[in-house]
């Protein structure tokens, strides 16, 4: 099935996709995210991909002692990725939705010791989801997975996020 994005969902993935304004929105409401040099490569109803440099100033910046990605910039790039989906899934619907990450577990195969994509393929179940909250008015659990790879392919990291979702009353 493909699925349709409405005029307010289009609008938001387009923002999250344009560099300058994807920089705004966090600077202003996750800084970190901005500090890290994060970009959001890719957003669709399917998948998202964010991408964390290691590059230049970000190597300085993102990294751990033992000259790879620090885990908790994994963590963000991981969140992102899945957040990012979430957000598109709710933008626009009357009346409005809060989420939040409620679990999170993660895994770590391998030094992040360049730039690390995350990449989450649960939009699908995503949206299959918020379509169930807006059906039945009650909140919902969603587990996402993301899975770090460095340029050549190598899996570094795997992260899953249960987000509560719950539209919110009148």
């Amino acid at each position: 099935m493909v699925r349709k994005l409405s005029k307010y969902q289009k609008n938001l993935r387009n923002n999250f996709l344009n560099p300058i304004s994807f920089s705004l929105f966090f600077l202003f409401n996750v800084p970190m995210v901005w500090f890290s040099g994060m970009k959001l490569k890719h957003l669709d109803t399917k998948r998202a991909k964010s991408k964390i440099p290691f590059r230049f100033f970000y190597r300085w910046l993102n990294k751990n002692p033992f000259k790879s990605v620090y885990f908790a910039v994994q963590c963000i790039g991981a969140e992102i990725s899945t957040a990012a989906i979430v957000a598109l899934a709710i933008e626009g619907q009357k009346p409005s939705f809060a989420y939040i990450v409620t679990k999170m577990r993660s895994q770590y195969f391998k030094k992040a010791t360049g730039t690390t994509t995350f990449t989450c393929n649960d939009g699908e179940k995503i949206f299959k989801a918020v379509d169930k909250a807006l059906k039945t008015k009650e909140g919902i659990e969603i587990e996402a997975k993301t899975t770090g790879t460095l340029d050549d392919g190598t899996i570094v990291s795997e992260f899953h996020f249960t987000w509560s979702i719950k539209q919110r009353k009148k």
